[in-house]
């Protein structure tokens, strides 16, 4: 177990039921997760942190409507309700959650310019978070992922887990997703073509 973390994504107020970006269910996976967190060896928490009039909020884009896509700079970005501000009630991890364990939080999303999905990389995919290096310098080559949304940070840092070498599991009973357009399923797709393992233990 010593080379094998669990990575709990975005497991914060404003993605659980009456958050301002809310995923249906959300708050239903913390007792699984707690759980996951009690056995695993090593746990890193990711927390979206975005500072205000964020460029990847509706209301930074005059006239915008949340869920519609604009073009940025680094490509296609999704706009978002005002979400997980730097220090709000919102950001803040659900309050069952047992966090305590962690033995590192990464941050993403604070550069205001630029929107954040993965663990592993900005939206531009190039500007790294240092997950990765992180985990190298740990010795830790195993990944199993959990947290909200399954279809957006959860989905994009698996797949940059396994393009970065890491053997990665995502456990669907341990997420939530938004599903937007079918990206559920969209996602569930890129996952397993890019050799991330699937498992879904309610289905067992």
């Amino acid at each position: 177990m010593a080379d094998e973390a669990l990575v709990v994504i975005d497991l914060q107020n404003d993605f659980c039921p009456g958050g301002a970006l809310a995923v249906a269910g959300g708050d239903e996976i913390v007792p699984l997760v707690n759980d996951m967190i009690r056995r695993a060896e090593h746990v890193v928490l990711t927390q979206d942190w975005h500072p205000a009039g964020h460029s990847s909020f509706a209301s930074s884009h005059p006239g915008a409507q949340p869920f519609t896509m604009i073009d940025m700079p680094y490509g296609q970005q999704t706009l978002w309700p005002d979400h997980c501000i730097q220090g709000s009630l919102g950001s803040d991890f659900h309050s069952g959650l047992a966090w305590t364990k962690a033995e590192l939080v990464i941050r993403k999303g604070f550069r205001p310019a630029i929107d954040s999905y993965s663990a592993f990389f900005e939206n531009d995919r190039t500007t790294p978070t240092g997950l990765a290096g992180y985990l190298r310098e740990r010795g830790i080559d195993t990944l199993t992922l959990v947290g909200l949304a399954t279809d957006f940070c959860v989905a994009f840092s698996a797949l940059d887990a396994v393009s970065q070498g890491f053997k990665t599991t995502v456990r669907l009973d341990a997420c939530r997703g938004i599903d937007l357009n079918g990206s559920v399923e969209t996602m569930l797709h890129r996952m397993r073509d890019a050799g991330v393992t699937l498992e879904d233990h309610l289905s067992d």
